[in-house]
This record gives C-alpha cells, structure tokens and sequence, in this order.
C-alpha cells in the first residue's frame, strides 16, 4: 500500500472539529477586519479634504497683512478652493473634521449598548449580513460626496452618524461566534492572534485609502464599502454560530488529547473528585483566568455549568444582570480610557505625521500603519502573557504602565527624524493597542462565560457590548478632543492621552490587588 502524500497526511491529521474551528476562525477573522478596513479612509482622506490649509492659515497668522494682496486673488469662486474640499477648507477645518469622528464614534457608542441586546435575541448570521451589507453602503455614500460635489456638511456627519450605528452590529456578533467555538485556558493567546484582525483591517483601509486619495479620493470609501459588503454576502453563506449547528462534537473521547473547545464549556459537571483527581493537571480549556469578586477559588474546577442545549433554553440576560457580573463595571471603564488613546491615533496619528514630517497624505497614510503593525505583536504578546500568569488585569496594568511614558518619548522623538518615527510608531502601537485588545475578546469572553451566569452562554453578547460601548464613548471623546487641544499643540494632545492612560491604570487597581493577593493564597495554599 503506497504512502499518503503529505499534504494529505497533513489534512488528515487535524480532526472534523479542528478544521471547523480553524475555519470559523479564519472567517470572523476576515469578516471583522472588513469592519476595520472601512473605518480607516476618514483617516487618510483627511489630509486631502483639508489640503494647504495648514500652510494658508499658518500665513494668515504670521504676516496676514504684508500676504493678504497676493493670497486673495488665488482663492476660487467654485466650492473647491486650493485649500481643499468645501466645507473643510476654513480656518476651523480640525474642528468640522473632529466633528465627523464624534458623530461616528457618538453612534457608535450608543448603538452598542443596543446591539448586543438585540444581537442575543437574533440568529447571529442573519443580524451580522444585514448589518455588513449597510454598513458597506453607508462608507461608499461618503464617497459619493466626491462624485456628485456634495459640500454639505450635514451630509457626511449624517453618512458617519448611519454607519456608526450599523457598525455596531459586528463586535457583539463576532466575539460571540468566536466565545462558542474556544474555551478558556488558550483564550488570551487564541484572541491576541484572532485580534489582529483590527490592525490588519486598518492597514488594509490604509493602503487602499493611500491609494486613491491623491486622485480621487471619493474611490478611498467606495472601495471599502464594497469591500464589506462582498465580506457580508460570504458571512450569510458560510457563518456558523455554534459547534453544534454542525454536529461538532462537544467533549472528545477519553483517549483524545484534543483540548475541550466550543460547547463542551457548557456541559454538566459534577465530578467527585479524590485526592489523586485533584492532583491531575487540568485541562487548559476549562479554567477560569478571572477572579471572583468576593472570593478567590483556588480549586479552578469548583463551578457548575448546564449543557449546551440547555444553555439555548435560558433566556437572554438583562443589562443590569450583566453589569452585575464581577469585573465587568472595572474593565469596562478602563477600556474607556484605553480606547479613547487608541482612537485617537487611528484618527488623528497620519495629520499628525503629515505636520511633524511634512510628508502628503499618501505617505503618511502609509507610515501610520506602523503603529497597527505594532498593535499586533501588543495585542498576541498581551494574550500570551496573560494565558501563561492567569492575570488578566495585571497583563493590561503592566502594559498600561509602560505606555505612558512611551507617549511622551513618542511625543519628542517624532520630531527628531523619520528613522525615530518609525521605532516609536512600532513600540508605542504594542503598549496602547495591547489592553485594548486583551479586554475586547479575551476578557470580555471570559466575563460573558464567568461562572456566576451558570452557563447562560446568551449573556456573551450582551457583556461584550457593555464592555466595548463603554469602550466606544472613550473613542468618541479622544478623536474629539484631540480636535480641540491640536491647535493648541500637539504636545497638549500627547498630555492628554498620558492622563488617559493613567485613568485606565486607576480603574483596574482593584481588580489587579485582588489578583495579586490570589496569587498569593494560592501560594500558601500549595505549601501546605
């Protein structure tokens, strides 16, 4: 009998259930970074829509007087003038274009304490289609502001407004197909390296953005918007939301080495355990990495939980039920500092790079996806750490720490030279983009299966959403206000983020004692 060849080998040496997890993985994967990807022109496009104005208005200030004569007769009487695209193109461009990032991020935030309400109560596949293919209109309508010569400002903050509601539908969806398919013990790493999605979503935005936006910037939305709707038809026909859908097993064979994924979490367990039992190493995707609030179990395998047909048959969880989930009020309001940093440089960071290198938009465009390059490696190394120490809070804290005075060194050293740039952008994108991460998809999995819902798997969907809405008020507030403080110095913009920073910092002081002292019973536990 001849050998298999070994790419055959190779396939059939992962069970049905691992190929059904490596695929569900690979599709929320490309299905949230299509999310990413079309939020990202604004970004990019800023630099055209406000093209020469820092340069006309830094004149007006200096020598306004001795200029004037020669700048007034250049200025065009149609609705495009060399300082960029109508309404953009005043003196006050950075505060309309803040108010595009608010009326989006303002949207967003409220929509997402109402999605994951609703998205419990949906099939997940059939609300995430619906939402991917508005969401893909709504960026291209945008765009089409260009093609018909839009200059109406309330077009485009009502286009940001639309799209932000409509957006909100894909992080609740995601996190809890993906919650449904892992357990927990591998969570932090399994979603460091799944949440790279955001950063390859906003380099992908980036590039495409870059591309268009010296020539027809209208293109740098349309293209994304199709890009998300095509990935929306691929969610209606290929997303399945739970291993059971295709009678994936839940718990494998006693002589499986294969780790207890997906539903198994959900299945009744009431061992006796002697002595010996106790002693075995657990599997790693049943533990629990997130300390109870009022007491710290040291036996990881103490709570109960129901089948997973049984958790379809509980009803959805309401939205005080969730806050009253231990951790969730704590990260919550770290994650509204936490992302308040990180979307201020998703939406500020190339005008940024635009000022302080005095590069165009395109290029700058494309040095920003630096910082999502280091958001990657933040994100993976911050699940990786967390799933190695089972400390979730003290992961973010640590990172959280040192992200502060990296700002700052960011802050002097940008202006030093492209080469220091680049190494800032890469080490600052690591620490701010890190917590942010590990709180979106592993803690917020990890609460919404905390063992005080008793296995309600319906909760997931709702904690995600508090936690990220939360999360998305910070985002609304840091693009913002770095629109009001900029002209003032972007050093003041930098002041702003440390603070913000430490406001995280704060808010997970308790959680993070808490851990520590844990750790500390555990020890004293194990001595004796």
């Amino acid at each position: 009998m001849a050998h298999l060849p070994p790419g055959i080998r190779f396939i059939t040496s992962f069970s049905r259930d691992q190929w059904y997890r490596a695929f569900i993985f690979s599709l929320t994967f490309l299905l949230y970074a299509s999310f990413h990807l079309s939020r990202k022109p604004i970004s990019i496009v800023k630099g055209e829509l406000h093209k020469h104005c820092a340069a006309s208005h830094e004149v007006e200030i200096n020598s306004y007087k001795e200029y004037a004569p020669q700048i007034q007769p250049v200025k065009k009487p149609s609705n495009v003038s060399q300082c960029g695209w109508e309404p953009f193109d005043k003196n006050n461009y950075k505060q309309l274009l803040g108010a595009l990032d608010y009326s989006f991020l303002c949207a967003y935030a409220i929509g997402m304490y109402l999605s994951g309400i609703i998205g419990e109560r949906l099939p997940i596949r059939y609300y995430l289609t619906v939402g991917m293919l508005a969401s893909g209109l709504f960026t291209a309508m945008f765009g089409l502001g260009y093609f018909y010569n839009i200059h109406n400002l309330w077009f485009y903050i009502i286009a940001q407004i639309a799209n932000g509601l409509v957006q909100t539908t894909g992080w609740p969806s995601v996190v809890t197909c993906i919650g449904n398919w892992f357990g927990k013990g591998r969570r932090g790493l399994i979603m460091g390296i799944w949440n790279s999605h955001t950063s390859v979503g906003n380099i992908l935005g980036s590039l495409i953005a870059a591309y268009w936006v010296s020539t027809c910037w209208g293109l740098s939305f349309v293209m994304p918007g199709v890009t998300i709707a095509v990935m929306g038809i691929v969610c209606f026909l290929f997303l399945i939301e739970h291993p059971k859908d295709v009678s994936c097993s839940c718990t494998p064979s006693s002589s499986s080495k294969t780790f207890l994924n997906g539903a198994s979490r959900f299945r009744v367990q009431l061992p006796t355990l002697n002595a010996k039992e106790t002693s075995k190493p657990q599997d790693p995707e049943m533990q629990r990495l997130l300390i109870d609030s009022e007491n710290c179990s040291v036996s990881l395998n103490s709570s109960t939980v129901v089948t997973g047909e049984g958790s379809h048959r509980t009803s959805a969880i309401s939205f005080l039920g969730a806050l009253r989930i231990p951790g969730v009020i704590e990260f919550s309001l770290c994650l509204l500092f936490a992302k308040l940093v990180s979307y201020t440089f998703l939406f500020w960071l190339p005008l940024y790079i635009t000022n302080v290198e005095h590069l165009d938009a395109k290029r700058a465009g494309d040095l920003s996806t630096l910082f999502d390059v280091g958001g990657i490696f933040g994100g993976i190394l911050a699940g990786l750490i967390s799933d190695r120490l089972e400390k979730r809070a003290s992961t973010c804290g640590m990172m959280l720490l040192l992200a502060a005075p990296t700002l700052y060194m960011f802050s002097a050293v940008s202006k030093m030279g492209l080469e220091a740039t680049v190494v800032m952008l890469l080490i600052s994108g690591a620490l701010v983009n890190g917590p942010y991460a590990l709180i979106t998809t592993a803690v917020s999995a990890d609460l919404g299966t905390h063992k005080s819902l008793k296995g309600n798997a319906r909760a997931l969907s709702t904690v995600t959403a508090i936690i990220d809405g939360t999360g998305s008020v910070g985002a609304a507030l840091g693009p913002l206000l770095a629109g009001l403080i900029s002209p003032s110095g972007w050093n003041n913009v930098f002041y702003m983020l440390m603070v913000a920073d430490a406001c995280a910092l704060l808010f997970l002081l308790r959680l993070i004692q808490k851990e520590l002292r844990c750790n500390a019973d555990h020890t004293l536990f194990k001595e004796h």
